[in-house]
């Protein structure tokens, strides 16, 4: 159809006729003059529809399907994370526990000698350049750590303290050379001086040369004057050699430490030294042998061992007197 003012005017007029009928409808709800005209069109166009809605629901179906799958992958991505944030969660509660268990273990240790203790945790290492073997811990003196206070742990000695900032400070490890500390034998009291050799165990020269020592023997701090750096009675460890003694002056042992300087955590600085030396209090008990089954037996008047009768009334002991089915 051309474009000119007469189809013009009939499209405006079809466009007002068509709002007049909108309008009519709404205002009449139910009671609308057209809703018999709309109950014949959907008579008339209803299978029609109904057909192009089966054919295309499968479509419909689809994008569904891709929508939802979207929804799952987003669900399934979200529940991995879950799963991931979960198993950082129990990860961590396992090492709390643990870290529980270091510091109960360390507790326990600064009762039984009576030290004061500031727990810390150790949050780096020092450089490995000169055999320096040191840790940095998370306590300064803002709580009340000073230099050359004994360090220790829930196993025994960790080292002393070195240098204090307000919020860190430096330890140096029982293992580094330039590590000295005075000690003292369980039971005999012999003294010594023990020094770090690194990764090796600590080298004690005993000051008596003919001290009986053996391996198992066990050896704590000596204390030093006004408890520093060294309080007295804190475990340091276990003889594994002793060397022979060529009738030196001194007699020089090897002694495995009791805290493993390689995986420090949890430490404690004793910032009050104990009121009396606790000497061998502070070292954990020994543990009891066990116990040896031995088996008597009692010989027969002819020499052979005495035959004893099982739950069946039958003969035991002697497997070829019994009697053969």
């Amino acid at each position: 159809m051309r474009d000119t003012r007469e189809s013009r005017l009939l499209l405006v007029l079809l466009i007002a006729v068509a709002f007049a009928l909108i309008t009519v409808d709404i205002r009449g709800g139910e009671a609308s003059p057209v809703d018999g005209a709309r109950r014949a069109a959907a008579g008339v166009f209803g299978p029609v529809e109904n057909g192009v809605a089966s054919a295309v629901d499968p479509i419909g179906n689809a994008i569904g399907a891709v929508r939802d799958s979207g929804e799952r992958h987003d669900r399934i991505a979200e529940l991995e994370r879950e799963n991931a944030a979960l198993k950082v969660r129990l990860g961590s509660d396992d090492r709390n526990r643990s870290r529980v268990r270091e510091l109960d273990s360390m507790l326990r240790k600064a009762g039984a000698g009576q030290y004061g203790i500031k727990a810390a945790e150790v949050i780096a290492i020092g450089a490995a350049q000169g055999f320096s073997w040191t840790v940095t811990i998370d306590a300064g003196s803002d709580d009340g750590i000073r230099r050359d206070m004994t360090v220790l742990n829930g196993d025994g000695l960790v080292g002393r303290v070195t240098t204090v900032g307000p919020g860190t400070a430096t330890v140096l490890l029982a293992n580094d050379p330039d590590f000295t500390v005075g000690t003292r034998m369980e039971k005999t009291n012999e003294l010594g001086f023990a020094t770090g050799q690194g990764d090796r165990p600590l080298s004690v020269q005993l000051l008596n040369g003919k001290a009986k020592v053996k391996p198992g023997d066990r050896l704590v701090t000596f204390g030093s004057q006004a408890d520093k750096p060294f309080v007295p009675g804190v475990p340091v460890g276990e003889v594994v050699r002793v060397d022979p003694s060529g009738g030196d002056l001194t007699r020089t042992v090897s002694v495995r430490p009791y805290a493993g300087f390689t995986k420090l955590d949890v430490v404690g600085v004793v910032v009050q030294a104990p009121r009396t030396d606790p000497r061998d209090m502070v070292l954990p008990p020994r543990p009891r042998p066990a116990p040896t089954v031995t088996v008597t037996v009692t010989p027969s008047p002819s020499g052979a061992p005495e035959d004893r009768a099982d739950a069946d009334g039958g003969v035991a002991g002697r497997p070829e007197e019994q009697d053969e089915e």
